[in-house]
């Protein structure tokens, strides 16, 4: 639909007294059948489904505010709002509700009295006659104006007949004169019956009233009247707090009066809910929703009309980008702007957009690079909000800026001064015992780094250029204190700060290896970075400890080889079981999880961890018997191993009849076909003798590679085509049996045992019996036993011959 006119935003009061956003679609009037009358219907942009559907009916009260809005309740505690794109299509949904209640269209508001339903008027036939009569506004009928007041708020109708006799007599203005005499002769009792009428006028949450109460002339008088609560030995002095402590700071003056006349009512309005005011729970739900309201559609005009000029953003940008601005001056400007985008929350999400777009357009990230640098708290502070309402809506504005940056900077002064790495050296620099600003930085940088919020952008390399740009410039700033602190056996420093930020680190790294691959990947083996993290398992503080545990963990998670056999050859198990024999068995959180990694390689069949372990690390966990896990493990690594010296059999057997047909050139090509590593990973694992794994060759196998090498330019390459096609029809035939056809497993597990291990620690023997038997894993070496986890397939009798050796 490409009417604008009748687009709408849908918004309900919910029971905190917040608008909820419930969708933007087009707004449309026509008679339903089945809701016998005229009703609007809102249908979502989106996809077309129905978003509103609501009967106009004759008593309900529909208030047209600021000339885009249309206001109502649908029944007592749940409050519509529609807010349109355009003036038009809102004059003319008012006035089809106008026509539909027979009014007049020119009012704001359809209905001043309410007609009470039938159960309202049998139980209050006598009020109904009249409307609610005001006794005269003297000072001796404070009481009984008081106790009239205070009676109306048991009904709907009621409220809505006081809120009239109170507009039509311009009563509130007539009550704030008493008030005025009774401060002026000390009249204590009066004050204390002003504070109890005001404060049951609020109640009556009436829009047309608040106009009143808070325009300038009146609004210092209404907060006087509820200072003087009954329930306290002494008044407040709200007033004093206003006018004199509250001091209003123009960053640039304001020359738009009506703004800053604007500006003024909604603190005070906002004040008077937040400080004056009881608490909500002292009422009934959505209480004083039409207030929260007032102060909500406040702010989304102090942001349009701010936005409306020009000069003024442009001057605040100037002023704040000025290395002569002093530092006072420029947190000023921050507070402003930290507020400004506050109040832009309240915004459509298309006017959002055209919000943040401009800012950005006038330079708001450049300048947080400034401003986050400041060693100013106050400045700190603000700055990080300011960055994190920007990211929270757009985070690819903040991935443009810094590519686009990097394009046109030069390397070494950029390194210094991107916006990326101001904030992750600001996380890491905060000062706070609770590290507040730290904590909010990592959220930040989560969002920048999250692939999903990648996916959506216009711009489709964005993931691969924004990743390249982060593990090249700024991944080193991140990881430095990890390194710094992990030099040794033992972290350096253990200070309860430096920990937590190590803590924060470690997250933001577990999140990387979760939802990165090729980049994190390339960056933890080249730097050896898992084995600096396991360093960490010797903190004094347990979240640290299992903080590198659970990095450790979503490394295994992803059953990536390439992982696996650099935890293998660096023997990174070592850290974990000497930290698991440290513990002694102690039911707790670190116990938990050192078992559920291991039952996790279990689960999973991970066949090169599980034998790394069980040859490694058999003899000492043996004697876990509160749990099966490490029993199941070495039940099995047996079947594994038994299932690949028979798979050597029949390969040993297959080659046989190959070699007396097939030229050893052939054989050497056939056999190395096992695995091709793709090109990204082929590049960082060049080093065959480090990092292949692979089960060595028998004498036969390695005597025919040799002398393929050797006589390899003595076959003409018009054969091999040929002859490799009998060579594979035969090789297949003679391995393929009653099962299907076997596999050739060359796994890291046949590499020879290692004939020593990294753990020194020399603890008391295990608990034989610990607090938790998993009962449960009794099936599953059953299960195990017959090969189904790691070993294939095999019949009963094989089965049968296997058990008593794996008991």
């Amino acid at each position: 639909m490409t009417d604008t006119k009748r687009r709408v935003k849908l918004y309900a009061l919910n029971a905190d007294r917040q608008w909820d956003d419930r969708g933007t679609g087009h707004v449309t009037s026509c008679c339903v059948e089945r809701l016998k009358g005229t009703a609007l219907l809102v249908r979502a942009e989106s996809d077309g489904s129905l978003l509103l559907e609501s009967k106009i009916q004759q008593d309900t009260a529909y208030q047209k505010q600021q000339d885009t809005l249309i206001v109502w309740s649908e029944g007592d505690n749940f409050d519509l709002a529609l807010s349109f794109q355009e003036k038009a299509g809102c004059d003319e949904v008012w006035e089809k509700i106008c026509q539909v209640q027979g009014k007049d269209p020119s009012v704001e508001i359809t209905q001043d009295i309410v007609e009470e339903s039938e159960d309202e008027r049998f139980d209050e036939m006598s009020d109904n006659v009249q409307p609610v009569e005001l006794p005269a506004c003297e000072m001796g009928r404070l009481e009984d104006i008081s106790e009239l007041v205070n009676s109306c708020l048991v009904s709907p109708a009621r409220k809505d007949k006081l809120a009239a006799a109170l507009e039509s007599q311009h009563y509130i203005k007539k009550l704030l004169n008493l008030f005025h005499m009774c401060e002026d002769i000390e009249n204590i009792e009066g004050l204390h019956h002003l504070y109890e009428i005001f404060k049951s006028i609020f109640l009556l949450n009436k829009n047309t009233l608040f106009d009143t109460m808070f325009a300038d002339d009146t609004i210092f008088d209404v907060v006087g009247c509820l200072e003087y609560d009954p329930s306290l030995p002494q008044p407040k002095k709200h007033r004093e707090y206003l006018r004199e402590l509250a001091k209003f700071r123009e960053a640039i003056p304001i020359k738009n009066q009506d703004l800053l006349a604007k500006i003024h009512q909604t603190y005070r309005v906002q004040y008077i809910q937040d400080i004056v005011l009881p608490t909500p729970t002292v009422f009934e739900d959505n209480l004083l929703s039409t207030l929260s309201s007032f102060i909500f559609f406040n702010k989304v005009e102090i942001v349009k009309l701010i936005e409306d000029d020009e000069k003024f953003l442009t001057d605040l940008f100037k002023l704040l980008m000025d290395d002569k601005t002093p530092d006072s001056k420029r947190r000023d400007l921050v507070l402003f702007l930290k507020e400004f985008c506050n109040f832009s929350q309240n915004l459509q999400p298309q006017d959002k957009d055209t919000f943040y777009k401009t800012l950005v357009s006038l330079g708001i990230l450049p300048a947080l690079e400034i401003t986050l640098s400041i060693d100013d708290q106050k400045t700190k502070t603000a700055s990080i909000d300011i960055l994190t309402y920007i990211v929270e809506f757009s985070p690819s504005v903040v991935r443009d800026y810094t590519l686009q940056h990097a394009n046109n900077t030069e390397e070494i002064i950029f390194q210094e001064q991107m916006l990326l790495n101001i904030v992750i050296e600001q996380m890491l620099r905060d000062r706070d015992p609770e590290l507040g600003g730290a904590v909010q930085l990592m959220g930040v940088l989560r969002i920048l780094l999250d692939p999903e919020s990648m996916l959506a952008s216009v711009n489709k390399s964005e993931k691969a250029d924004f990743l390249n740009f982060f593990y090249k410039h700024s991944i080193q700033t991140l990881i430095a204190p990890l390194l710094e602190n992990t030099t040794g056996e033992k972290p350096l420093r253990e200070d309860y700060h430096t920990v937590q930020l190590l803590g924060l680190v470690l997250e933001l790294l577990s999140f990387c290896v979760e939802h990165h691959t090729y980049h994190i990947k390339t960056c933890i083996l080249n730097k050896d970075l898992l084995r600096r993290i396991l360093v960490l398992m010797r903190s004094t503080h347990t979240f640290l400890v299992l903080g590198a545990l659970r990095f450790m963990r979503k490394i295994i998670a992803l059953k990536d080889e390439y992982y696996n056999r650099y935890i293998i050859k660096g023997n990174l198990f070592a850290p974990v079981v000497d930290a698991f024999l440290r513990n002694n068995g102690r039911y707790n959180l670190l116990d938990s999880a050192v078992l559920e990694l291991f039952e996790f390689i279990k689960l999973e069949d991970i066949k090169s961890l599980c034998s790394h372990v069980v040859e490694n690390y058999g003899k000492i966990l043996e004697d876990v018997e509160y749990v099966q896990t490490f029993r199941t493990l070495k039940m099995r690594y047996d079947q594994h191993q038994d299932k690949l010296s028979k798979e050597r059999e029949r390969v040993s057997g297959s080659v046989g009849v190959a070699e007396a047909v097939v030229p050893s050139l052939l054989r050497t090509r056939y056999r190395r076909e096992a695995r091709a590593p793709d090109d990204e990973e082929e590049m960082w694992f060049n080093d065959d003798d480090e990092l292949d794994d692979d089960a060595p060759l028998d004498a036969a196998q390695a005597h025919a590679h040799a002398h393929a090498h050797a006589h390899a330019h003595a076959h003409a390459h018009h054969a091999l085509d040929a002859i490799g096609k009998i060579v594979e029809k035969k090789v297949c035939s003679s391995t393929e049996n009653a099962n299907g056809p076997s596999r050739v497993l060359l796994s890291t597990t046949a590499a020879s045992k290692p004939t020593h291990t990294d753990v020194q620690v020399s603890s008391p023997r295990l608990l034989n019996k610990g607090l938790v038997d998993y009962d449960g894993d009794s099936d599953e070496e059953e299960e195990g036993g017959g090969g189904g986890g790691g070993g294939g397939g095999g019949s009963g009798e094989e089965r049968d011959a296997k058990r008593p050796r794996l008991a």
